[in-house]
């Protein structure tokens, strides 16, 4: 026992010893600082930032303690560029970082190594791992894939032939959103995937694609997408081959571009996943999960379906 205790106080003396001094005890009165880590560089995530930056203000005036939130994004949806700056920002030790991974089994390491370093994670834009004590902070995107698919489906009279932009196929709300989608078109008989496109979350590769799927394919009817830039690029593609209104487009999220091809009839309509709101509330989950409170495993931050007439 006198063996055991004086093991566990070594231990203890330790790892105090040891402590990153940065990573403040969030009770301490302190600055707290996070690092927002998105897929890419994309309009979409300056959304997020958006309104990550007005939580951090909000609970700067709350609690009367500075608390910044700093913005680092890939400049490519890459994996590899992804970890280097989740492992430079862990070596910084800040008290959080909000995550949004292109790959679950690809940022695996990395997750592991932010939580084993005493970060706390928070993921949003994506389902939170099912292993990890990781609060993840997004819509149901299977719900977003659904209502986008279906809203195509009456479109074009419950029969043609329908493509899908894939956005990253790695990417857990991506493939989820994909995954959906094909469950809808398999329910109707009359319906037909005739192409998959891949965009990496590039607005120029989705315009690329789409553009050649449609030449392959003269009798498409639809697309719908599964990422935000998708299908902005489908739009321009339908609207520079000149089948505005013969191919119907239901699109993904809020990007001004997307906005402006609803207007102009291009694209019908547009599922959004609210992204400030991810940003902001996935900012009130770290400073939480900072404050050594539990949070839960989802904050779901809903769907809005934009149309000319809501907007």
């Amino acid at each position: 026992m006198m063996k055991k205790s004086l093991f566990l106080s070594t231990l203890l003396v330790a790892t105090t010893a040891f402590a990153p001094c940065i990573a403040r005890a969030a009770d301490d009165g302190g600055a707290l600082r996070f690092v927002l880590v998105p897929k890419v560089v994309h309009p979409w995530f300056d959304k997020v930032n958006n309104g990550a930056q007005a939580a951090a203000q909000m609970l700067s005036k709350a609690t009367g303690r500075a608390i910044t939130v700093e913005y680092r994004a890939p400049q490519t949806a890459d994996v590899s560029a992804q970890n280097d700056i989740i492992e430079r920002a862990v070596a910084t030790h800040p008290n959080g970082i909000l995550l949004d991974p292109l790959d679950e089994k690809g940022n695996r390491s990395t997750m592991e190594e932010a939580v084993g370093e005493g970060v706390g994670l928070t993921v949003f834009d994506s389902p939170p791992p099912k292993d990890m004590d990781v609060t993840g902070v997004g819509a149901d995107f299977c719900e977003q894939g659904t209502i986008a698919a279906e809203r195509l489906v009456q479109l074009i009279g419950k029969k043609g032939e329908v493509a899908i932009m894939m956005g990253v196929p790695t990417a857990p709300n991506h493939a989820m959103r994909a995954e959906c989608e094909k469950k809808v078109f398999a329910k109707y008989p009359d319906i037909k995937v005739v192409a998959t496109g891949i965009d990496n979350d590039s607005i120029e590769t989705a315009q690329k694609q789409a553009s050649a799927i449609i030449q392959a394919h003269p009798n498409l009817s639809g697309w719908v997408a599964c990422d935000a830039a998708g299908p902005v690029g489908v739009g321009q593609a339908i609207r520079e081959s000149g089948q505005t209104g013969k191919i119907k487009e239901v699109g993904l999220d809020n990007l001004n571009d997307m906005i402006q091809l609803i207007k102009d009839g291009v694209a019908e309509s547009s599922a959004s996943s609210r992204p400030e709101m991810q940003g902001y509330w996935a900012v009130v989950a770290a400073w939480q999960k900072a404050a050594s409170q539990k949070t839960p495993k989802y904050i779901d931050t809903g769907i809005d379906v934009l149309t000319k007439q809501s907007l």
